[in-house]
C-alpha cells in the first residue's frame, strides 16, 4: 500500500489537560440504558449535565450513512453549534452505533460509473491477456496503466470503502465536505507541524465507553478512576513475529515490518521506563494462561481469534492488531478480541470495524510511550497516534483516563517516530 503524504517532523505544541467539560457525551435516548451509562460518566467524572446529548438512533450496531448524517452527525453539529470551541471530545456510549456505512453514488454517479465499469472490465481482460500471451513489457505496462488510470476513476464514484468507524468519523465533524473514498490523514497526528495544522479544518477527538454489555461499559469509568487514584503497576507484554525491519526500505514503515519493529521498539520503551516486561518476538501469539498481572498488553496476528493469554489488573491497557478485531462490541458470543478483551477486565482497547491496513492502527511504541509519561489522557494518546480518521479504528475507554499521570514513567521527549530511523514520506 502506497501513502501519498508528506508530514514536516515537528511536535506539536503541548496543550493544556483535559478537563470534564471538554468532553461531550452522546447517548442513544431510546435505550434506557445507553442514557444510564452516559449518566453513569457524567456523575463518576463530573462532566456537566448540558454536555450530555440524547439523539433517537437505531438500536443495533450500524448505522447508514444517510442515518448517520440525518439522525447522528446533523442533530450533534446542531445541539454543538453554540459549543463549537468547548467541544473537544465526543464521547459515544453504549447504544450509539459502531460503525456507519458506505455512501451510496448520486443518479448522476450512477450514469458514470454505468459508462465507465464495462471500460474498466475491458481494460482487465485485455490486461490479463497479454499477460497470458507474454507481451512485450512496453505493452504490458502501458496496459497495467489504463487499468490504473480507469480504476482511479472508478474508485471515487463508487466510493468504495467509505464504510467507517462512526467515532473515526465524527472526529470530522466540523469539516466541510471531504471525499469519502478510504481515509482522510489525521491533523492531529503528532508529527504533523503547527502549521499545516493550523490549516486544517478543526479535529475533534473521538472515542467510546462500550462494551457487551451496559455494566462492562460502566466498569470501564469506575476502573479507569479507581486505577488514577492508585497508580496503574503490573507487567507489560509485547507479542511481536520476528519479522526483519529494513531502514532503507521506506515501504515497510507502514507495512507489517514496520510495524513488528514498533512492537519490539515499544518493549524496549516500557523496559526503560521500569516496567516487567516480556516480549515474544515469534510468530505464534503467547500461549493461553502465559501472561499474569499484565497492565499493558499489545501483540498480533491471531485473525478474528481471541486467544485468553493474560490476566490483567484492574485499568489494563490491551489491544491487538488484526483486521475484525471490533467488528462487533455486543455480540457476547464473538471470537474478535475487543469484546473479549473487555470482558476479562481491560479498561481500554482498540480495534478495527472492517478492513483497516496496518496503517490503521497507531504504532506500538508512539501509542504507549506517550501513555506512559502521564502528560496525556487515553483519547489524546489515540489522537496523537493515529494517522487516520474517517477510517476502522475505535478507541474504547474513558477519554480522561491518564493511569501515569501522578506517576510519570517517561518524557514525551523520550517518544520518538517508531520504527527508529524511518520517516514518513511522500511515495
Amino acid at each position: 500500500m502506497r501513502l501519498a503524504l508528506l508530514f514536516a517532523l515537528l511536535l506539536a505544541t503541548p496543550t493544556l489537560a483535559l478537563e470534564p467539560k471538554d468532553v461531550f457525551v452522546v447517548a442513544n435516548k431510546d435505550m434506557p440504558e445507553s442514557v444510564a451509562v452516559a449518566e453513569h460518566y457524567l456523575a463518576k467524572r463530573k462532566v456537566p449535565k448540558e454536555n450530555l446529548i440524547k439523539l433517537s438512533l437505531p438500536k443495533i450496531e450500524d448505522i447508514t450513512r444517510v442515518d448517520y448524517e440525518a439522525r447522528l452527525a446533523g442533530p450533534l453539529r446542531e445541539a454543538l453549534k453554540d459549543k463549537k470551541e468547548a467541544c473537544k471530545v465526543i464521547l459515544v456510549v453504549y447504544g450509539v452505533p459502531l460503525r456507519v456505512g458506505d455512501q451510496l453514488p448520486t443518479k448522476e454517479e450512477q450514469v458514470e460509473l454505468s459508462r465507465l465499469r464495462p471500460e474498466l472490465d475491458a481494460a482487465k481482460k485485455e490486461l490479463e491477456q497479454l499477460q497470458k500471451d507474454k507481451a512485450a513489457a512496453d505493452v504490458i505496462a502501458a496496459a497495467r496503466r489504463k487499468v490504473g488510470d480507469l480504476d482511479r476513476k472508478v474508485t471515487p464514484l463508487a466510493h468504495s470503502w467509505s464504510a467507517a468507524a462512526v467515532d473515526s468519523e465524527l472526529m470530522l465533524l466540523w469539516w466541510p465536505k471531504y471525499e469519502l473514498t478510504r481515509w482522510v490523514y489525521n491533523p492531529l497526528y503528532w508529527q504533523v507541524s503547527d502549521e499545516a495544522r493550523k490549516k486544517s479544518p478543526p479535529v475533534v477527538m473521538a472515542c467510546r465507553l462500550d462494551g457487551p454489555t451496559p455494566e462492562i461499559a460502566r466498569r470501564l469509568v469506575d476502573d479507569s478512576v479507581e486505577a488514577e487514584a492508585s497508580g496503574l503497576t503490573g507487567k507489560a507484554y509485547f507479542d511481536a513475529r520476528g519479522q526483519k525491519f529494513d531502514v532503507r526500505k521506506p515501504n515497510q514503515w507502514t507495512g507489517y515490518e514496520g510495524y513488528d519493529e514498533s512492537f519490539r521498539e515499544a518493549a524496549g520503551l516500557m523496559t526503560a521506563a521500569g516496567f516487567d516486561v516480556t516480549l515474544d518476538d515469534k510468530d505464534a501469539v503467547f500461549a493461553p494462561g502465559t501472561c499474569p498481572d499484565a497492565a499493558l498488553y499489545a501483540g498480533w496476528y491471531s485473525h478474528a481469534k481471541f486467544v485468553d493469554s493474560c490476566t490483567f489488573v484492574k485499568g489494563a491497557v490491551a489491544w491487538h492488531l488484526a483486521s475484525s478485531e471490533a467488528t462487533t462490541l455486543r455480540r457476547k458470543d464473538s471470537p474478535v478480541w475487543c469484546p473479549n478483551l473487555l470482558k476479562k477486565g481491560v479498561a481500554a482497547t482498540m480495534g478495527p470495524v472492517g478492513e483497516p491496513y496496518t496503517v490503521g492502527f497507531p504504532k506500538p511504541a508512539e501509542f504507549f510511550g506517550f501513555l506512559v509519561t502521564g502528560e496525556y489522557t487515553l483519547v489524546e494518546c489515540y489522537a496523537r497516534t493515529t494517522l487516520l480518521t474517517s477510517w476502522m479504528t475505535t478507541l474504547i475507554g474513558d477519554p480522561l483516563y491518564n493511569p501515569f499521570a501522578k506517576a510519570p514513567k517517561l518524557k514525551a521527549s523520550d517518544v520518538f517516530p517508531s520504527p527508529k530511523g524511518s520517516k514518513v514520506v511522500k511515495e
